[in-house]
């Protein structure tokens, strides 16, 4: 262990021994003190108040149509946010675009730990079925946002607070089922506080599903287990969670002539057998586990001093498998055979691409508060090592291969230390200033082969700087306007330098300006946003063999937009939640291979994305919910070509939750139902667009061929769940 790394560990007793020093005696009065599993995430979230443009969900929006679909999909109808399934319905593969900003540029953390893979830097909700059941709630912020731990924020931000302490014993069995042969099956528990201090809570989860598209099935195990001990000071919690799935794989696509004649065909494991016949391999799949283990320390000094200590570890591990026709020997370093005096130099065969990593990662943050001032500084590190290997296990001419035989081998290693410092002040009863520092370091280094077996070695540090500020003005108790500006740096991932090794890290300026509303009925938050981009890491529409998206540099580029999202009380029994965004996203130079194209459309940004809840409630056990969603036409590429246009959908939702008082073992029974896509329509939600050069045509010409493939949606489809809660 390097000096460095034991002066990190070291770093939160010294907080906890400096802020000891400014210390009174203990306070007990718990109606002057905020709560104290929210310090879990107060490091990354922020206020009703503060400049940063944000939106907040609680445990009880999230459960009404929480029957088996990913956060991404219940997500789908906060402002700006796009969501997309690999399978079509939900379950699986998801992924969700904040302002058109891909999964890559957002960041998550859990409990203030981030999620999102060190080296991919996408998240991968699938790892984690069910984990809706688990959360406490979450906040969604758009833009660069606030200082956050892991990769930075390039777009948006989602942070989560898993369950918190119940105070009372309880337990909950909840069921679902639905179309195409969707289940969910979760099982809660809690003891309750025993002892005045402790409490062991829990749940078991399992989510099939045959999926919307051919065979893209899903079959998703988790776990979620906490052990705490609080008193009016100090909160200690253990928490151990993770899951284990096995999708089937869905991420070719399809083009549009297959998107057209037979929009659910999934080209994934199609092989011809020895007739000549179509099969498709019935084990093409996606096979990982992912365990995660959280320790929680915090603790108030007194009414103005608390700290915060996190410790994780992330064991993660698994592979994807396929069945490859053809494949020559020279990629698998076989040797060639001959039998029957022929030369056999290619072969079918099953390939297991491997991934295996060690996450850890040390958060330590205190918050000093008093009438005036909010103050919070603190560091965190991780450390990343993922090895990455292929494996052949059954080959028709396996030449002199041995079982196991590595046929690549890698490795990635990135260590991640960043330190911050934010604070609100109070200037007057109308005027509050926020200003955020942070500074972020950054080693990644790589070693070996490539799944292509081309020899990838990085080996860069970086280190960025991203200053944060910003101004509230409240004009009086229903009106206040804010303005902030922030700047993001964010590395490459692996798969970017795989496509280029001479790739740029991305710089983000991001200017916000909004209002907010507040009265009895009627809420509103309107925000105009400028976010200029240096060098944007952005979607060029192609993906690799993997479904991964594939990333280049834009040069200059900007996302301009206002967004607005109400809540307006119609009656006591009606309300209505619209909002929309509006926007312009450009790249205002495209140098390259290809030409220098002027201004052109940023890929998968839409001009025009809005959404809108009817919910009638006629009383307080019954609740109807009709839920809109519009996105208009984006690009899949930065071309305006267009072979890569998506288009414009508008789709509809219905969604009901009735409960049940009950005085018999069942305290409460709710049902719940959920009718998506309700005027059946037939939509594309991602897709990608690729070109290349075609040189044998024509001889001696050079033509560029464009393609496309789709990610279609399913139709209408319906989920029912009970819930029986003790």
């Amino acid at each position: 262990m390097s000096a460095v790394e034991r002066s990190l560990l070291l770093l939160p007793f010294f907080i906890l021994i400096c802020v000891s020093s400014f210390s009174q005696e203990k306070q007990q009065d718990s109606t002057k003190i905020e709560k104290l599993e929210e310090v879990l995430v107060k490091a990354v979230r922020v206020n009703a108040t503060s400049p940063i443009t944000h939106s907040n969900i609680t445990k009880e929006k999230l459960a009404k149509r929480n029957l088996g679909q990913d956060i991404p999909i219940l997500l789908n109808f906060l402002p700006s946010v796009v969501s997309t399934s690999d399978a079509g319905a939900g379950v699986g593969y998801t992924g969700i675009r904040v302002r058109g900003v891909s999964a890559q540029s957002t960041n998550i953390t859990i409990n203030g730990i981030p999620y999102n893979d060190a080296e991919s830097l996408s998240t991968f909700w699938v790892n984690l079925g069910d984990f809706t059941s688990s959360v406490e709630s979450l906040q969604l912020q758009r833009g660069v946002g606030t200082s956050t731990n892991g990769s930075g924020a390039f777009g948006a931000s989602i942070n989560i607070l898993t369950d918190v302490i119940a105070e009372k014993a309880n337990g909950e069995i909840s069921n679902s089922f639905g179309s195409f042969n969707t289940r969910k099956h979760t099982l809660k528990f809690s003891t309750g506080k025993f002892n005045k201090h402790f409490e062991i809570a829990g749940r078991l989860s399992q989510i099939k599903s045959d999926g919307y598209i051919d065979r893209a099935t899903s079959n998703l195990k988790s776990y979620f287990l906490q052990a705490s001990y609080v008193d009016e000071n100090t909160l200690i919690k253990g928490l151990v969670f993770g899951g284990h799935e096995i999708t089937y794989q869905a991420w070719n696509g399809i083009d549009a002539e297959t998107l057209a004649n037979n929009r659910t065909f999934n080209t994934s494991g199609m092989y011809t057998d020895n007739e000549g016949n179509i099969q498709f391999y019935d084990n093409e799949v996606d096979n990982y586990k992912q365990d995660h283990y959280q320790l929680h320390f915090n603790e108030r000094i007194n009414n103005n001093w608390s700290t915060n200590i996190g410790l994780n570890y992330t064991f993660g591990r698994g592979y994807f498998e396929q069945y490859k026709e053809d494949q020559g020997f020279d990629d698998y370093d076989f040797e060639a055979i001959e039998i029957g005096g022929e030369t056999i130099n290619t072969t079918d065969l099953i390939r297991r691409r491997w991934l295996d990593n060690d996450f850890y990662v040390l958060n330590a943050n205190a918050n000093y508060k008093n009438d005036k001032i909010d103050l919070i500084f603190g560091a965190s590190y991780s450390s990343y090592d993922g090895d990455h290997f292929g494996e052949v296990i059954w080959a028709q001419y396996a030449s002199d291969s041995q079982i196991r035989d590595r046929y690549y081998n890698g490795n990635g290693k990135k260590k991640d230390f960043s330190i911050f410092a934010k604070t609100t002040f109070l200037i007057s009863k109308k005027v509050s200033l926020y200003g955020d520092l942070q500074i972020r370091f950054v080693d990644y280094k790589t070693t070996g082969f490539t799944s292509d077996r081309i020899n990838l070695k990085v080996d860069e540090t970086y280190n960025f700087f991203n200053p944060k500020a910003g101004i509230t003005y409240k004009a009086n108790d229903k009106n206040s306007f804010y303005f902030s500006y922030a700047r993001a740096n964010r590395e490459p991932s692996r798969s970017d330098f795989e496509s280029n090794i001479n790739i740029k890290p991305e710089e983000l300026n991001d200017f916000e300006l909004g209002w907010r509303r507040t009265t009895n009925k009627f809420n509103i938050n309107a925000n105009a946003y400028y976010m200029l981009y240096n060098e944007q890491l952005a979607l060029t529409g192609n993906i690799d063999d993997t479904g991964t998206p594939i990333r280049t540099n834009s040069g200059k580029s900007y996302r301009l937009g206002i967004e607005v999202e109400a809540n307006i009380q119609i009656s006591n029994k009606l309300v209505l939640q619209p909002n929309f965004t509006i926007s312009s996203n450009k790249n205002k130079e495209i140098d390259g291979e290809l030409l220098n194209l002027g201004k052109t459309n940023l890929s998968f940004s839409p001009k025009v994305i809005a959404a809108n809840a009817f919910i009638f409630q006629p009383n307080k056990n019954l609740q109807f919910s009709f839920l809109s969603k519009y996105v208009g036409e984006q690009f899949m590429g930065n071309t305006d070509s267009k072979v890569s246009k998506l288009d414009s959908y508008f789709v509809n939702d219905f969604n009901m939750t009735y409960e049940i008082k009950s005085n018999s073992i069942f305290k409460t029974i709710i049902i719940s139902g959920l009718v998506n896509n309700v005027f059946n329509k037939k939509y594309v939600s991602n897709g990608y667009y690729f070109t290349y050069d075609d040189t044998w045509s024509v001889p001696g010409e050079v033509t560029t061929i464009e393609g496309a493939g789709y990610y279609p949606q399913a139709t209408t489809n319906f989920l029912l769940g009970v819930t029986l809660k003790f």
